[in-house]
């Protein structure tokens, strides 16, 4: 059974490896699992899963040698709101969708992010990136990408 909460946030480091990806996406499942239907719990997990993939593989860790990976929930009479980012060092090339030939071995990660969520983005500043999808209750138009829909700053760890 959902259940109705206040606003959360949520804000971890994981390693900038494979193990590091494995302890986001549980830990993202364990937290919503009460608190989102299971479709849309599903799209979180496999959206993140791409997000922390693409920044193992793709980009530079933060100093220390990890990724934050953060998320907010705000409930709405709609259904919830959600914000999901992950921050990494940066990469001498930013996150593009590209084109794929149907054959390709890997180039669809972005493709899954911009299918399932709302719309995404990504944001740089002096330490490196993150790249961060939004989620809007079902049947709700997201704003255009470039405003941020949750009118806050992005996700920080203290």
């Amino acid at each position: 059974m959902l259940t109705e909460s206040p606003e959360r946030t949520w804000c971890v480091v994981v390693p900038h490896d494979g193990a590091g990806a494995r302890q986001a996406r549980h830990w993202l499942a364990d937290e919503l699992v009460t608190a989102v239907p299971p479709a849309l719990l599903a799209d979180l997990v496999a959206v993140l899963a791409e997000l922390v993939g693409n920044a193992v593989r793709h980009a530079d860790p933060l100093p220390g040698g990890v990724i934050q990976v953060g998320w907010r929930l705000r409930p709405t009479p709609a259904g919830p709101r959600i914000r999901l980012q992950v921050t990494d060092g940066g990469a001498p090339v930013g996150p593009r969708v590209r084109p794929v030939e149907p054959d390709a071995p890997d180039g669809r990660g972005l493709h899954i992010v911009a299918a399932l969520s709302s719309r995404w983005g990504v944001d740089r500043d002096g330490l490196g990136q993150s790249v961060w999808a939004e989620f809007e209750p079902a049947g709700r138009q997201a704003d255009p990408v470039g405003t941020d829909a949750f009118d806050e700053p992005d996700l920080v760890i203290a």
